[in-house]
């Protein structure tokens, strides 16, 4: 009786075994997750504690699970890529990282803390997958820059400018629309009230978040076309402009029609829903007129 012999292909079961991906090293994958978790855990227990209860850094936590949600998702593809030796490059980058969370940890620099974590991550890539692992998963890595504190300075520089611009768009439009609205500089005067427009309505930090939210779309929406996902990209930021106009209008509507303690209370924390919502949709809409417009084209004589 001739013997023979055959390699069966890796079984995964149960629920832990659907979520990870086929032909992972366990340990190796253990070891990696449990150092990873050591450094960053305290970081983002710290963060929740302090920026992250704040109107210009509450997207942080969102920032964060997507990204995470994103590296996921490719969890196979990237354990289908081969292992690779750890080259010069991705340690010397290792290296880098480490040193900037060092520093961020000990000196308490949010900038060198929080953007520690796509470099480490993305030296782990490159050591142990090479720079097919880093082309692969460079949207959530690049994504979660976006949950890196912004500098003080270069906030308050930027953010006078666009607050001003703000208040001027919305309360021309009001003024249009039969509203008695005056403006002083982003101080808004409706009827009896004065509303100051504040950083968090209409600063830095919330253009920051909002163009965050489009390139989030735009992963999803998954377009082939290169230049059609560079031109949403940049309309992004006249997106996030307008986006910032109408919550500072709702916000003065509710206070000029309600009074001042609706306008506070829990309206203005929907305000912030508003503008998520207002921008999203001006972005589909945008997206949908360019699927339409190529239709058009496509279907006119040559």
């Amino acid at each position: 009786m001739a013997l023979s012999s055959s390699t069966a292909a890796p079984r995964r079961s149960g629920r832990l075994g659907d979520l990870l991906p086929i032909g992972v090293d366990l340990p190796a994958l253990a070891m990696v997750l449990a150092g990873a978790l050591l450094m960053y855990v305290p970081t983002w227990l710290d963060l929740s504690r302090t920026l992250w209860v704040t109107d210009e850094q509450g997207q942080g936590p969102i920032i964060l699970i997507a990204s995470l949600y994103l590296l996921f998702t490719k969890r196979d593809r990237l354990a289908a890529l081969p292992d690779v030796a750890a080259s010069a490059g991705s340690i010397t980058l290792l290296a880098f990282g480490l040193l900037l969370y060092a520093v961020g940890r000990s000196q308490n620099i949010w900038l060198f803390e929080v953007g520690s974590q796509p470099v480490v991550l993305g030296a782990l890539l490159w050591m142990f997958k090479g720079l097919a692992g880093l082309r692969l998963c460079w949207f959530p890595l690049f994504f979660l820059i976006f949950m890196v504190p912004l500098p003080g300075q270069l906030v308050a520089a930027l953010t006078a400018p666009l607050k001003s611009a703000v208040s001027y768009v919305a309360a021309g439009a009001m003024y249009q629309l039969g509203y008695p609205v005056a403006r002083s500089g982003v101080v808004l005067m409706v009827g009896q009230y004065q509303l100051l427009v504040a950083d968090a309505c209409a600063g830095l930090t919330s253009m920051f978040t909002l163009e965050a939210l489009g390139l989030l779309y735009l992963n999803f929406a998954g377009h082939a076309a290169a230049w059609r996902n560079v031109l949403l990209a940049v309309l992004v930021v006249p997106v996030a402009f307008i986006a910032n106009v109408i919550r500072v209008i709702v916000l003065v509507l509710v206070t000029y029609h309600f009074g001042d303690a609706a306008g506070q209370g829990f309206v203005h924390g929907f305000a912030g829903i508003v503008l998520f919502v207002a921008a999203l949709l001006l972005l589909i809409a945008i997206d949908g007129s360019i699927s339409l417009l190529q239709r058009f084209l496509r279907r006119r004589p040559a």
